[in-house]
């Protein structure tokens, strides 16, 4: 995995480059009309479901907060909340999470969100030696070590996913 300069890159892929962290970019073909944006992207590059981590916002007691859970799976709100030290969490209002983190439903990625958020990374993350995610954008996914994505959103890993 080399480092990807990108002319005119997302938000996520700045903030990469900025800290030197090792990353790829793989783009593929989006279809407008598709719905589970991970899954579409997992099977247009070929990646197991369990390596492609989708990008949820949810309010907690303590505010907004992103959890990135493998697209294999769901998000479990209470051990988020807990991850968090709250007990209750809910998914956020799909308008008010594009005007917080800067991104659209479908392309939200952990990094470069316009208001840094807790961030919560599912454990299962770190079995693999790299994990693939949104770049910021609908149709392309980054793909870097689950410690770079850790170190870069000041994440706290838990078991936050739960089989769909």
């Amino acid at each position: 995995m080399g480092k990807s300069k990108t002319k005119g890159g997302t938000p996520a892929t700045v903030a990469l480059e900025r800290a030197k962290a090792e990353f790829t970019l793989h783009p593929y073909d989006h279809d407008p009309a598709a719905q589970a944006y991970g899954e579409e992207a997992a099977d247009a590059l070929g990646v197991p479901y369990e390596r492609i981590f989708k990008t949820l916002v949810a309010e907690t007691e303590g505010g907004l907060a992103v959890a990135v859970v493998p697209v294999a799976g769901k998000l479990d709100l209470k051990a988020l909340a807990s991850a968090l030290g709250g007990k209750r969490a809910a998914m956020a209002d799909a308008a008010k999470v594009e005007r917080v983190t800067g991104y659209v439903v479908g392309g939200i990625s952990p990094l470069g969100q316009r208001k840094r958020l807790p961030t919560v990374v599912d454990s299962s993350a770190l079995e693999f030696e790299t994990v693939y995610f949104s770049a910021g954008k609908r149709g392309l996914q980054i793909e870097t070590a689950p410690a770079s994505l850790i170190e870069l959103t000041g994440a706290v890993t838990a078991p936050i996913g739960k089989p769909a």
